[in-house]
């Protein structure tokens, strides 16, 4: 019965994620997700600092957590490295472009694919914990879940429309992405004890993708812009998109609390 419950949560909880988050990103106009994709960038930061980073720092040393932060942001800018070689081999192709010139060759969109496939496998094992516990607690969890996961996922869909992504393949590439959080309910379950000592630092690698995409694939796109109303509207919707992050930890603290 325990099983059942994993199994409907974890399919539940990512779908459901994907889902809401679909019906807000798939619906703008493409001519607006250059200017969102600094929505997404403040929900990247604040998902990588309010949420993901305090819960590794919970779970083991916060020294051995900065050293995988270090190193995942290594790897990705090694990971990406390997994207670029595979499409060009001189400097001025246009794979080297900046985003916000044009779209990334998927570049920025693979790095947030390999971070949001992490990050549901660790929320299936979060969600398996919970309902080891009680059915209660796995069901507010798994509440919980769905709530954090939304602003993250609308901002996931941005980039990856931003990345040159149709509609119908960041669909679909989110919705693969979620099946992960299955395999981490079914693995949780079955070895919670071995699985649940490597969450903190599959937590850090989460956080550097989410930091490496943000500051070393977004961020400098939005430089192209210089002019004072580009830069206003640009840091306005990167606040929003941490308090996006900042007001889902708040509503879940609460019912929590209650």
């Amino acid at each position: 019965m325990i099983l059942a419950w994993i199994i409907a949560a974890s399919v539940a909880g990512g779908a459901l994620s994907v889902g809401f988050a679909a019906l807000f990103a798939l619906n703008v106009r493409a001519s607006w997700i250059p200017m969102l994709v600094s929505f997404a960038i403040g929900a990247l930061l604040g998902a990588a600092f309010l949420e993901v980073i305090p819960h590794a720092f919970e779970r083991a040393d916060p020294h051995s957590v900065a050293l995988t932060i270090l190193a995942g942001i290594l790897l990705f800018f090694l990971l990406e490295k390997l994207v670029l070689w595979r499409h060009c081999h001189t400097e001025q192709c246009e794979a080297h472009e900046l985003p916000g010139v044009g779209h990334d060759h998927g570049r920025a969109g693979l790095m947030i694919i390999v971070g949001d496939t992490v990050h549901n496998f660790i929320d299936g094992v979060l969600i398996a914990a919970a309902f080891l516990q009680s059915v209660e607690l796995g069901v507010i969890a798994a509440i919980a879940i769905v709530a954090h996961e939304i602003p993250q996922e609308v901002g996931d869909f941005l980039i990856l429309l931003h990345s040159g992504y149709s509609r119908a393949r960041a669909l679909t590439m989110n919705l693969l992405s979620s099946a992960a959080t299955l395999v981490g309910g079914l693995l949780g379950y079955f070895t919670l004890r071995a699985v649940e000592e490597w969450i903190p630092l599959l937590l850090g690698l989460v956080a550097a993708s989410m930091i490496y995409v943000a500051v070393a694939d977004l961020i400098p796109g939005l430089h192209k812009r210089t002019e004072l109303r580009a830069t206003a509207s640009q840091s306005l919707l990167i606040i929003l998109g941490v308090a996006s992050i900042a007001l889902v930890r708040m509503l879940i603290a609460e019912v929590h609390a209650h």
